[in-house]
């Protein structure tokens, strides 16, 4: 539990940081089951959200037996799944490329250009978890 993120003091910022955390617990889960869809990301922007609104939903969040090992595992350290990775990293890429496309102005394209970048690099740093069937295996060779 973040005890060091203060909840926010106003009231109207707490709500839409709840309707953005429930929004992006939403397209996580619809993430799931759709392969485009990202879920780790939205996940993981959706408990940042919710630790600065709400203590009760960001526990639920984080201790929901489907979507909190995916939380728990970046929280903890152990990383991002290599799927989120490729996903947050091909899709930041993809809408900058179409700002960068839309925007005239030199020196935003450069920024946006710039904070892609620095983005990327900072996503491919984290560790990059196990795939979900090799780690069972390990399991299965670990027992007698």
């Amino acid at each position: 539990m973040p005890e060091h993120i203060p909840l926010h003091r106003h009231r109207a910022v707490r709500y839409a940081l709840l309707t953005v955390g429930w929004l992006c617990v939403v397209l996580g889960v619809i993430g799931i089951f759709l392969p485009v869809l990202p879920t780790t990301p939205f996940l993981l922007l959706a408990a940042a959200c919710f630790a600065r609104s709400s203590r009760r939903v960001y526990l639920w969040l984080i201790s929901h037996p489907r979507l909190g090992p995916w939380i728990r595992d970046y929280l903890h350290g152990k990383g991002l799944p290599l799927k989120a990775k490729v996903y947050a990293v091909s899709l930041m890429w993809a809408s900058i490329a179409l700002s960068c496309y839309l925007v005239a102005l030199p020196w935003a394209r450069a920024f946006m250009l710039i904070s892609a970048l620095l983005v990327s690099l900072y996503i491919l740093k984290q560790k990059t978890l196990p795939t979900r069937r090799a780690s069972s295996n390990n399991a299965h060779d670990k027992q007698p």
